[in-house]
Formats: C-alpha cells, sequence, structure tokens
C-alpha cells in the first residue's frame, strides 16, 4: 500500500528545520525584510545544519542525502520566510547543482565543497532582459579564443549573485550557430570577480526582500576553456534538466508558504475578536481556513509524487509542472485569503501574512510561469501532437 508517513530520518530532518525555522528565523526576519538585508547569519546556521549539503555525495562536503531532503527543508523554511527558503533552494538547485550534474571532477573538487557548506553561493546565469520564458532566445555569446572564452551579454533577475560571498555564476551563452541558423547554447562557470563581469545593483521587488536578485553584464570577460561545464552545445539540455528539479523545490516552497497561511489564520482565527465572538466561530471564517487547508494538502501530495518519480529514475517532467503550477496556485490562493481574514492588520507589515502576500506572487513567474507549465502539461498528454 501507498504509505506517505515519513520515514525517521526524514521526519527528524523536517522537525530540526521547523525548529530552526520558528526559533531562529522567525524573530529576525521581519525587520530584515523591511530593511532588504541579506540574512548572513541565518545562511552561516544553515551551513553549520548542513542544508546546503543535503542532497550532494560526502566525497563533496555533501550530507549524502537526497533532492527529497532537500524540498521538506524548503517547506519547513518557507512556513516562515521564503526570501530564506529560496537563498537556500538557489543555492543548492540552481547554484551548485549544474556543478554536481556535469561538472568536470576537478570542478566539483574546486567548488562544491564551499558550496556544500555554506560558506560560498553560486548563481545560475539563464535568463536575460527582453527573453523570460523564452530561455531559447539566448543573446549571450562566448567565443573561443585561444584556450580562453570570451564571453558578452547580460542577465537578469539571478538569485545569490551579488552576495559577499557569492564565488561563480554558471552562465549560458550562444558558442555556435549552425548553418540553418540553430543557436549552439553552452554553460560555462565565470567565477565573481573576473574582470569584465558586472554585477548592477540589487533590484527593489515587491517581495523576497531578504533574497539577493541581481542584473549581470559580460564585458569581453575570459575564463580558462576547462571552466565549461558539461558538453559544449548542451548547455540548454542541461539548465532545462535543472529547472525541471527545481520545479520540484519551488513547488516545496510554494507549500511551506501555503502553509504558513494556515498557520497564522489558526492562531489569528483563535485570538480575533468580532461582534463579540472569536472570528474563528464564523462559519465564513471557518470554510476560508478549510479551502486554504485543503490547497495545501493537495498541493504537498502533488510535490512529493514529483520527488518520488525522480528519486526512481522515472520520467518526471509532467509531475514537476503539475506540482509547480498546483503548489504555486495554492500560494497565491492561500496569502489572498489570509490577508483578508486578517483584515486591516494584514495591510501592515508587521504581520506574516503580508510578507506572504508580497511573496507568494513570483511562485507564480519564476522557474517557469504558470502558462509555460500548463503549455509542458499539454505537451506532455499529446494535446499538440501533429
Amino acid at each position: 500500500m501507498i504509505d506517505f508517513r515519513l520515514d525517521e530520518e526524514y521526519e527528524a530532518l523536517r522537525k530540526t528545520v521547523e525548529d530552526f525555522a520558528h526559533n531562529e528565523v522567525a524573530p529576525v526576519i521581519g525587520p530584515m525584510y523591511e530593511k532588504e538585508e541579506f540574512p548572513y547569519e541565518l545562511v552561516a546556521k544553515m551551513g553549520e545544519m548542513g542544508l546546503f549539503g543535503l542532497p550532494f555525495a560526502e566525497e563533496f562536503g555533501g550530507m549524502g542525502g537526497d533532492y527529497f531532503a532537500l524540498c521538506l527543508a524548503l517547506e519547513e523554511l518557507a512556513r516562515v520566510d521564503s526570501s530564506v527558503a529560496i537563498t537556500l533552494e538557489a543555492g543548492v538547485s540552481l547554484g551548485a547543482m549544474p556543478i554536481y550534474r556535469f561538472g568536470t571532477q576537478e570542478q566539483k573538487e574546486t567548488w562544491l565543497p564551499a558550496l556544500c557548506s555554506g560558506e560560498a553561493l553560486g548563481g545560475f546565469g539563464l535568463t536575460e532582459p527582453g527573453g523570460g520564458s523564452d530561455a531559447g532566445a539566448t543573446r549571450t555569446r562566448a567565443k573561443l579564443d585561444g584556450d580562453e572564452w570570451v564571453i558578452n551579454g547580460s542577465k537578469a533577475f539571478i538569485t545569490n549573485s551579488g552576495t559577499d560571498i557569492t564565488r561563480l555564476v554558471t552562465v549560458t551563452a550562444v558558442t555556435d550557430v549552425m548553418e540553418n541558423g540553430r543557436k549552439e547554447i553552452s554553460a560555462i562557470l565565470v567565477p565573481s570577480g573576473t574582470p569584465g563581469f558586472g554585477v548592477a545593483p540589487k533590484y527593489s521587488k515587491v517581495g523576497w526582500n531578504c533574497s539577493d536578485t541581481h542584473e549581470l553584464s559580460f564585458t569581453d570577460v575570459r575564463v580558462p576553456a576547462e571552466n565549461l561545464v558539461g558538453i559544449r552545445g548542451r548547455g540548454y539540455a542541461q539548465f532545462l534538466s535543472i529547472l525541471d528539479e527545481g520545479r520540484v523545490a519551488i513547488a516545496a516552497v510554494s507549500v511551506g508558504l501555503a502553509q504558513g497561511c494556515v498557520d497564522e489564520c489558526l492562531k489569528y482565527a483563535k485570538d480575533r475578536v468580532a461582534f463579540g465572538h472569536r472570528i474563528g466561530e464564523y462559519q465564513a471564517i471557518q470554510f476560508k481556513i478549510a479551502d486554504m487547508e485543503v490547497r495545501t494538502h493537495t498541493a504537498r501530495l502533488a510535490y512529493y509524487q514529483a520527488a518520488s518519480k525522480m528519486l526512481r529514475g522515472e520520467p518526471f517532467k509532467k509531475e514537476a509542472s503539475i506540482a509547480k503550477l498546483v503548489a504555486s496556485n495554492a500560494a497565491m490562493d492561500n496569502a489572498r485569503d489570509a490577508t483578508q481574514i486578517y483584515g486591516g492588520y494584514g495591510f501592515m507589515n508587521e504581520y506574516p501574512v503580508s510578507r506572504f502576500y508580497r511573496d507568494a506572487k513570483i511562485l507564480e513567474i519564476g522557474e517557469g510561469t504558470s502558462e509555460v507549465q500548463r503549455m509542458l502539461i499539454a505537451r506532455h498528454l499529446g494535446v499538440a501532437a501533429g
């Protein structure tokens, strides 16, 4: 029979991260969020806990766990704050995973130990200004000049790309154009501080205010030819596979935010009194919270299934898109309902639900918009065949 209970190891991890989120993150994140401060101390503590190394082999400084363990950690962090959760998600699935999946042994030995410990962060340079979800419209160029790549172009919305501990960004670039006009896209590792590698001031964002996000520029950036990550011409395919995994992780973040909305509304419904009664006694509030719990429960099952297929080595692209779509919708709907339940207080930044509301929308956009997920699901169903 199907058993959705977590085994002892997973449950111990979940509980450890839950305690960390409530005892270490919750007391400090509100003021940091309003000041748009990057949570260096929290990142260091997560590094000490081994969270950045969860799905990586011990030989590279990892914890020898798996991707589902990472998802459980992300869910618990996002129940309290999504900025901290997305810093971990991007650091692992976007910063370190391309090197782990496709890098050479030397690249892994050079970069992964610091990334797994949380002492360093890496970025994932795919999206470009004007490109958005059309990652195939890459305009950044890389040309071999002797034993060096010369890179020119720009990237947009890149997470963990400009912190004091950022050490690298792996970027996609056009390395050749075929006779039929098709672009050869490859992935190249660019260390921070390389001459010509520019990091613009951080974006002013609606949400994820403690997360680090920048536009990047590359002007005659020279890196060694051996900084090619994976096979030349396979960079786009490699990054798409990374995004498939990342969608499961973003689904977990979305479920965490959705659950956080339920948590906060349950507390508020028991304390807030209106018209002589606690608002939890009113059926309108009861039904709204019940709907929030249903969305969260359903979304969690969706990402659990996608993760289980991934870990078994089975095709999971469709399930990843379903999980990402369902969970991001749940997060947005729950954030809206939670703000409504809180009334005027939900519009005040001192309450977590206002932060959840600001953080929820990007979950329907990042790592593939909801429209892209529907397109991918339809494609897997054969709707567009012929």
